[in-house]
């Protein structure tokens, strides 16, 4: 009986990503060569250019799922405690230092790669901004939010706070920051009481 070409393949794409994982782990971003990814998967530098273009592709898919996040956010019925509680999670990653450190080599590459950074949008951010959206829906339902809201402005204003002061480190990212932000926000997406 012959090998399976198809199931060799999938063997050392895998071996692949772990290593990635792996050596952005033990030697970080800065460190990560191609040719140390290939060494040790035990492949080809070839068989890595074969399914990505660069360093930056085989980290990105090392580091997300293949169907993006399909988690829902909490719905306890209490949009502003729900959402300080997904933008204490989001500065707590920010805060871990090996995934603080991933981030930002992944950012720096898709400042630099258009066509990574859209595969990013689409594969990580939009999903996950999809998500958030659907918890305001929720709460528009309710009342709790204002039914005329443009809601890819409201995540914005959810998330972009948080990601700025990470990016640019104007000052800690802290837990209390990160409730501040909601509050604000959520503030600004109540109902309105009506103008006499």
């Amino acid at each position: 009986m012959s090998p399976d070409p198809t199931r060799r393949s999938e063997r050392s794409r895998q071996a692949i990503l772990t290593a990635t994982r792996e050596l952005l782990f033990d030697v970080g971003y800065g460190n990560l060569t191609i040719e140390g990814i290939a060494h040790r998967a035990g492949v080809g530098k070839q068989t890595i250019y074969r399914w990505w273009p660069s360093k930056g592709a085989v980290m990105f898919e090392s580091l997300v799922p293949a169907d993006g996040p399909d988690a829902a956010l909490p719905d306890t019925g209490d949009v502003e405690a729900d959402l300080r509680t997904v933008l204490r999670a989001v500065v707590e990653q920010f805060n871990t230092p090996h995934l603080e450190r991933m981030t930002r080599a992944l950012a720096i590459e898709v400042h630099n790669d258009p066509v990574l950074g859209r595969e990013m949008v689409e594969r990580l951010l939009q999903p996950q901004l999809e998500l958030t959206k659907e918890r305001l829906r929720a709460a528009q339902r309710t009342g709790e939010l204002a039914a005329d809201l443009d809601l890819q402005v409201a995540v914005e204003l959810l998330f972009g706070p948080v990601f700025h002061r990470w990016m640019l480190r104007t000052a800690p990212l802290t837990p209390e920051y990160a409730d501040t932000v909601a509050s604000m926000a959520v503030a600004a997406m109540r109902p309105q009481p009506a103008r006499r």
